[in-house]
């Protein structure tokens, strides 16, 4: 990849720079965890028994930890670290409920936690073809993603993707008795995963709605990524600007703006500012066919505005 930056209209290849180590790394993620991962930082250095994880985070949308860990050209199995640090928190739940409390000043319980959705994220300027191995399994809780340092203290973050032909992780579960177990309690969520037991016209019209929400991103300035989460589907641009709970007759759909700011002439969106729902924001508009997908169109994108 070439990258240029402009100076008084003349483009100019700013040169991609070399990391001394992870601890490079380490501080200049750790920095932004919050617009890289989305999550906050619980702990630093953190130890346990004999593994010291690098960093400790938490996701406030899934409510649920994340271990990052820092690596430079090191040829290790991936899949097998991975797997040992969500064992790990698994067995030490108890552990990073404290860390989190003793440093967010907060009043987390074991049952706020959702540990289905534990992931174990690892970060490198470069992975070895042995390491990316795990990325043919499309339902590991676990990720790769690439960093870049570039001059003038630019830094790029690129998550490497699971092709969409990919096998699920149950094939080596049943081979691994440590993956096999840790799979029983974390999973990840798929959109096959939603579109289950639904009836033919919601799988119609998630389709429709999915082409629609993407399409935003085609047409403005953000791209438009789909990730499912465990109780709805999320389309971001640089936050949630959409979520879609699937259900028997029909989608809900959360959008992420706040009371009084989405413009609704003719007030189909509900306010749910003051009662429960999946997904973000305080409107939720119920769908039930895709009559009116022209109109909500014009509603959602405001919320993408606003988050891209």
């Amino acid at each position: 990849m070439v990258l240029l930056a402009s100076r008084q209209g003349k483009l100019q290849k700013v040169h991609e720079l070399s990391f001394r180590n992870e601890k490079e790394i380490q501080k200049v993620t750790e920095t932004n965890l919050g617009e890289i991962f989305g999550l906050e930082l619980v702990h630093s250095e953190f130890e346990l028994d004999d593994f010291r994880i690098d960093t400790l985070g938490f996701s406030l949308e899934t409510k649920s930890f994340a271990v990052i860990e820092y690596k430079i050209g090191k040829n290790v199995s991936l899949i097998d670290q991975g797997y040992a640090y969500l064992g790990l928190i698994m067995s030490r739940r108890a552990d990073c409920i404290l860390a989190y409390n003793e440093t967010r000043d907060a009043r987390l319980s074991l049952k706020d936690v959702d540990w289905s959705q534990t992931r174990v994220i690892f970060v490198s300027p470069e992975f070895t073809k042995y390491q990316r191995k795990l990325l043919t399994f499309n339902d590991i809780p676990i990720e790769l993603w690439k960093i870049s340092s570039y001059a003038n203290e630019h830094f790029g973050y690129d998550r490497l993707e699971s092709p969409e032909s990919g096998v699920s992780i149950g094939s080596l579960a049943r081979k691994n008795n440590v993956i096999s177990e840790i799979s029983k309690e974390v999973k990840v969520y798929t959109i096959d995963d939603h579109l289950e037991g639904k009836p033919e016209f919601i799988r119609f019209l998630y389709s429709d709605l999915a082409d629609m929400l993407t399409e935003l991103g085609n047409k403005g300035k953000v791209k438009v990524e789909i990730k499912p989460k465990k109780m709805y589907i999320a389309f971001v641009s640089k936050e949630n600007f959409v979520d879609l709970s699937l259900q028997k007759s029909s989608i809900l759909m959360a959008i992420n703006m706040k009371k009084g700011e989405l413009k609704d002439p003719l007030n189909i969106a509900k306010d749910f500012s003051n009662k429960g729902h999946w997904g973000n924001g305080d409107y939720v508009l119920k769908i039930e066919s895709d009559l009116n997908l022209s109109y909500i169109e014009k509603l959602v994108i405001q919320s993408y505005e606003k988050h891209s």
